[in-house]
């Protein structure tokens, strides 16, 4: 099993693709430019068989009805966020993309609680870890060692929360809480800039 980071769109947004040793593949916040993510699936002859996403910002989703009508696999997101793919106010895009609104069809699955998944042959721990918005979720893969954090955590910072939803507390709750209880060693992908290390983040990380 092995992952791959994929900047996407205007605001850089991370994607992920998660890839088994089948090729089979999950996607992760295809946030644009979907027929350039699509691409680069077709050439690696992946095989995607879901979608999930740690939040539903408009910078986050911009690419998830390309890919899954492409596919014809489903979506997951937390059930907080569950209007936020039909809403442009709610995935603020009708404030961030001067004047123009990004809708997407409903999510196929909703989470609504702390779980464990079993897609195809991978198994991902789901933490909720809101703040940065109240849907917020983190995606563990302990073979791997690596949580997929969504605006959550990043290297030297953390997300914003002055967007509606967001709370600052609430966010610093959920990254004390759920992400530094993780192994030290667990590397952090998070949506924006470059991969980082739980063990870095707990000693160098100025907003905690």
């Amino acid at each position: 099993m092995k992952w791959q980071r994929i900047p996407l769109g205007i605001l850089q947004t991370n994607c992920y693709l998660l890839v088994g040793n089948n090729h089979e593949c999950i996607v992760i916040d295809p946030g644009d430019e979907g027929d350039k993510l699509l691409s680069i699936i077709n050439e690696q002859k992946l095989n995607p068989i879901a979608i999930l996403l740690t939040h539903a910002h408009f910078d986050h989703i911009g690419a998830v009805d390309t890919i899954r009508s492409a596919f014809q696999i489903p979506v997951y997101v937390h059930t907080k966020e569950s209007e936020w793919l039909t809403n442009p106010a709610l995935n603020g895009s009708s404030i961030f993309m001067m004047g123009k609104s990004l809708t997407q069809e409903p999510a196929d699955k909703l989470i609504n609680n702390e779980t464990s998944l079993s897609i195809g042959r991978f198994k991902i721990d789901v933490f909720e870890t809101p703040g940065h918005s109240p849907g917020s979720i983190s995606f563990y893969i302990k073979e791997l060692a690596v949580i997929f954090a969504g605006d959550t955590l990043f290297l030297n910072s953390i997300g914003r929360t002055d967007l509606p939803g967001g709370n600052h507390q609430q966010l610093i709750n959920s990254i004390e809480s759920k992400l530094l209880s993780l192994p030290e060693e667990t590397m952090v992908l998070p949506g924006h800039g470059e991969e980082t290390l739980i063990k870095h983040e707990k000693v160098s990380n100025p907003f905690l």
